[in-house]
């Protein structure tokens, strides 16, 4: 067994797990990033991974694999990136054990991130929310559950991770009702719950009968949460069902984070400022709230009332000469 392998494990149970005290999340996320990366450099060199050398993951090799998760598999450039952050933080864990390797750790911490166009974040409009949360059939187990975890994600922007991992101990339906949930990052937040909220939520509690520790929305036929693919799922087809009654559903591509988006520009449309969205969100910075503004053509076009026009008298250009007029008509 060569340096490589036991400098990894101890990335993992040293520096994530004792150090950082990184979430199962992240360490998923790494854990997936070297799963990939090892396998395709043993397919390609013959090696068995355990026998993989420091030699073997120098930058021209890291960069071949960044090159395949988007050419071949298909990932998109935030993915690559995210890849290249995982290894990024093994190599400058591995540069304070093994300074022999220095150079060539160096060189595949100058790996860039790669830059990508970003698109105006997607959002649902009241109507189309009306139409989407009257598709559940609410005579139903599913349906009732479906409509509650909707009508939250609307109002609180919890992320589908949080959501998936809320229990009923999370929750308070009483005076001052309000959700509470740890979000990316280990940070802590509670959001304030609507009546109609609390209403759907009592409703559903009423149904499934859960514990303090039981998950608000658990699988069918089980005490398992949901799993965030079946979270995605969920609402495809509730928007796909919900978009004979408001067509332009169709349009677009929604997601749990669709209804997070959503719950952020409900915000910003009835004047809650940037910082007030960006700790309800759970932001750790005003950057990643700031792709709201973008968004918000209304804002824009107040912003727009408010300003003086650009005096301009409008004309058309009209040849003085008889010889330029002749041209002109050509």
């Amino acid at each position: 067994m060569t340096l490589l392998a036991p400098t990894l494990q101890a990335f993992f149970t040293d520096r994530l797990t004792r150090q950082r005290h990184a979430s199962p999340h992240t360490i998923g996320a790494y854990r997936d990033t070297f799963r990939l990366l090892l396998c395709y450099i043993s397919d390609a060199d013959g090696k068995a991974p355990a026998k993989l050398g420091f030699s073997d993951l120098d930058a021209v090799t890291i960069g071949e694999f960044l090159h395949h998760l988007e050419d071949v598999r298909g990932n998109t450039v935030r993915t690559r990136n995210a890849r290249l952050s995982a290894i990024h933080s093994f190599f400058e864990f591995a540069a304070l054990r093994h300074p022999e390797h220095a150079d060539l750790i160096q060189r595949v911490l100058a790996i860039p991130e790669k830059r990508f166009d970003t698109a105006v974040v997607c959002y649902l409009t009241s109507p189309e929310v009306d139409a989407l949360l009257a598709s559940p059939d609410r005579t139903t187990w599913t349906g009732r559950r479906d409509h509650a975890l909707m009508l939250l994600a609307v109002q609180t922007g919890l992320r589908v991770s949080e959501l998936a991992a809320l229990c009923w101990q999370d929750i308070a339906l009483g005076s001052g009702a309000h959700v509470r949930c740890y979000g990316k990052g280990r940070r802590e937040r509670c959001t304030p719950l609507t009546k109609d909220t609390v209403a759907a939520l009592r409703v559903w509690l009423q149904t499934s009968d859960g514990g303090p520790q039981d998950p608000v929305f658990p699988a069918r036929g089980s005490n398992r949460p949901l799993t965030r693919g079946a979270v995605w799922r969920l609402i495809a087809k509730h928007a796909s069902a919900a978009a004979e009654a408001s067509p332009s559903l169709a349009e677009k591509h929604l997601t749990p984070h669709t209804l997070r988006h959503t719950c952020a520009m409900r915000l910003l449309e009835n004047g809650v400022d940037l910082v007030t969205i960006a700790l309800w969100l759970g932001h750790s910075s005003l950057q990643s709230t700031n792709a709201y503004l973008h968004a918000d053509m209304a804002l824009k076009e107040r912003a727009l009332a408010r300003t003086t026009p650009v005096k301009s008298r409008p004309g058309r250009y009209r040849p003085t000469d008889k010889l330029l007029a002749f041209l002109q008509s050509l």
